[in-house]
């Protein structure tokens, strides 16, 4: 039930809904509460993933941390809306099975064109993933934010995402105070500026302003980075799901709860309402517990690749791409293949340590050249370029001993995939550009 609770909490505690219903409350709290969820019409342009899997769902969940008013005191000279928060939950067409992935804020990714705030368009670039919420969402504009989000974790990913959702920073207080605080147990003192957080070792209860902090906090626990955050959000929305369950049983605390959770909740169109909601949480509610999987999308510091990127992770391949592929086809990836990811985690085949020979088959002077500054800045070994017979598509071909290495460079290539070949130059991975190749289309 607690990895249940995780999910409840994030669709809002929307489970609480009967419970309302039962307890004798008014219509006219139900139509309030209903109406505090804000619906947004999301237009994602551009070429989609194709939905593989019909019946599953996926489901964007942002947790937002905008700028403006009460959350304002969160980031000094920021005017965009922030994401702090990242996942995909995938629900099974079977409503069996699910599994939320989280994906690291820092995560260096391609971010595609998006639509501004003042209706411009930003150039395709690299960056960490949470800026495509605030290059959408650099006026304000929810909707905008949601659709560079959607795109890019789409683009970079291969999944078709059905649905939005996203809860900020001051909804999540009013949950937690409606509890009456969470208890956490921090092994360290915390002392966080950034985070607004003074906290002593030991078990202690925090609600309002150090919650917040509590979960926001990163520079001053543990190694500093974003996936150690990851671990204490997970556990304290797990904490909040429990506290939640055995918490609200009277008509009070219940409409305390939900009122600050619905406020909080902005969604696409489709999902915005309590019924909606509810009906959604109820199908995760039906998953057995051992078959709700939680992860964090396989990856490794980027500085492993490019010494000067301190502050920035990549996503590990060809395990990424594995993951990816598997929710698509709705594939169950369960406890085996969560242990599977982490152990290849604890070795990962760098881009660094992928040897690659580019040819240039377009007839187009330079486009050897070119891709292999590409692939450099990307951070693998680039150790010959060259000329190849004209063709008409982008190839990678590896020797049989080089499976994995050109596994590493497709998964960064997307939608090329990697050909075994005995005429393959030893100790070396291939790359041969046609005409279909884009520096662009590099992650």
């Amino acid at each position: 039930m607690t990895r249940r609770g995780r999910i409840v909490a994030w669709t809002g505690g929307v489970l609480g809904v009967l419970l309302l219903a039962t307890a004798g409350v008014g219509a006219w709290v139900y139509q309030h509460l209903d109406g505090n969820i804000h619906g947004v019409d999301i237009g994602v342009d551009g070429k989609r993933p194709v939905n593989l899997s019909p019946g599953s769902k996926n489901i964007l969940v942002v947790g937002s941390d905008s700028r403006a008013g009460a959350n304002a005191k969160y980031g000094k000279g920021l005017t965009t809306m922030q994401s702090d928060t990242l996942m995909v939950l995938h629900i099974a067409a079977n409503h069996k099975w699910a599994t939320a992935v989280s994906f690291p804020r820092d995560s260096w990714v391609k971010i595609p064109a998006c639509t501004r705030g003042n209706g411009s368009k930003s150039s395709p670039h690299h960056f960490k993933i949470n800026e495509a919420f605030s290059i959408g969402g650099d006026s304000g504009s929810i909707r905008k934010a949601a659709a560079c989000t959607i795109k890019t974790v789409e683009q970079n990913t291969g999944l078709r995402i059905d649905h939005f959702t996203s809860v900020d920073f001051q909804g999540f207080k009013g949950m937690v105070n409606a509890l009456g605080g969470i208890e956490v147990c921090p092994k360290h003192a915390i002392h966080d500026k950034k985070a607004h957080l003074d906290m002593e070792a030991g078990c202690q209860n925090v609600q309002d302003e150090k919650a917040l902090g509590y979960v926001r906090t990163r520079y001053s626990v543990g190694d500093g980075s974003d996936l150690g955050r990851i671990g204490r959000q997970q556990e304290f929305m797990k904490a909040l799901g429990a506290k939640a369950q055995e918490k609200l049983t009277s008509p009070g605390e219940l409409y305390d709860f939900l009122d600050s959770a619905t406020r909080s909740i902005t969604t696409d169109n489709d999902l915005a309402g309590l019924k909606q909601l509810y009906d959604l949480a109820s199908t995760v509610k039906d998953i057995p517990s051992d078959r709700l999987t939680f992860l964090t999308v396989p990856n490794y510091y980027r500085q492993a690749d490019v010494p000067t990127d301190k502050a920035n992770v990549v996503w590990q391949y060809p395990q990424a791409t594995e993951l990816f592929s598997d929710l698509a086809h709705d594939r169950e990836i369960g406890a085996a293949g969560k242990k599977k990811f982490a152990d290849a985690a604890k070795s990962p085949v760098t881009a660094h340590a992928v040897q690659v020979r580019v040819l240039n088959g377009t007839g187009t002077p330079g486009q050897a050249a070119a891709a292999a500054e590409q692939l450099r800045k990307m951070g693998f070994t680039v150790i010959a370029t060259g000329n190849a017979p004209a063709t008409d598509k982008t190839t990678v071909t590896y020797p049989a001993a080089l499976k994995t290495q050109s596994e590493v460079l497709a998964g960064h290539l997307r939608g090329i995939k990697a050909t075994e070949s005995a005429a393959a130059a030893p100790g070396a991975v291939t790359l041969t550009i046609g005409p279909d190749f884009s520096a662009e289309s590099t992650g």
